[in-house]
């Protein structure tokens, strides 16, 4: 159901995978990013934080990825990191560093915006480098091997499948607005359209939905998706996660030491 679907031009990353990282399982792409997560929701120092960035960013060319398609993504991220980066450092109480206009920077807020700042990068990068070059249904059957509920992995892949197509129908509805001279402004007029055509996307994407169910009824659907290729773990994917992790825990224990 979510084979060809054009997610790679959208959500996803475009990657040349490496013939090694092709062989492999896609667990272990899924169980990395869960182990970096976990370590860097643990990190509070800023060292390490900055180490586990460069981590992160070290597996871009590991996966096939591009760094200036990674950066592009990052640019939405950043714009919230800039506005934490001017008021954070000016509301928590500590040393004064600088004062006025009524303001003070302290030392603590500053350190705080820092590592907030490292933490989120470190964890949108890992997320874009192991999970978004992955295909969408490789990632889903990863997830449905991992044990995670077929209910949530069903809705995973049908909101990965349908997404592009219910923005297409909005791209539609919004030009059949302006083929009839609608233009938006501050007005009741406005608001008013603007709430039909949300209620129309709901209306047609509980329609589409309808019909969609019944397709899949007519071709056997039973409530779940079955796993075409199972794959395989095999004794290097061990191997991988084992260094991996060991990499990741390492950035704890010298934060531990500091």
């Amino acid at each position: 159901m979510v084979a060809g679907t054009s997610v790679n031009d959208g959500l996803w990353l475009k990657s040349q995978q490496p013939r090694w990282l092709e062989r492999s399982d896609p667990r272990l792409r899924v169980l990395c990013a869960l182990v970096l997560l976990t370590v860097t929701l643990g990190l509070s120092h800023p060292l390490p934080l900055a180490l586990s960035l460069g981590f992160a960013l070290s597996l871009v060319p590991l996966v096939g990825l591009s760094f200036k398609a990674l950066f592009k993504r990052l640019l939405a991220v950043e714009g919230l990191m800039v506005l934490l980066l001017i008021s954070l450092p000016f509301t928590l109480p500590g040393e004064p560093l600088w004062q006025g206009l009524g303001q003070t920077l302290t030392a603590e807020g500053l350190e705080r915006a820092l590592v907030v700042l490292l933490r989120a990068n470190t964890m949108v990068v890992g997320m874009l480098t192991l999970l978004g070059s992955m295909e969408p249904e490789r990632l889903g059957h990863a997830l449905a091997r991992l044990g995670v509920p077929d209910k949530l992995v069903h809705l995973f892949l049908m909101t990965v499948r349908y997404l592009f197509v219910l923005l297409e129908e909005y791209r539609r509805l919004r030009q059949a607005m302006r083929a009839r001279a609608f233009k938006p402004g501050s007005n009741l007029h406005t608001w008013r359209t603007l709430g039909w055509l949300i209620g129309m996307m709901l209306i047609r994407s509980m329609e589409r939905s309808t019909r969609v169910l019944a397709a899949m009824r007519c071709r056997g659907f039973q409530g779940r998706f079955y796993l075409i290729h199972k794959g395989e773990w095999q004794a290097m994917d061990s191997l991988h996660l084992a260094l991996f992790t060991s990499l990741a825990l390492s950035l704890k224990l010298l934060e531990t030491q500091l």
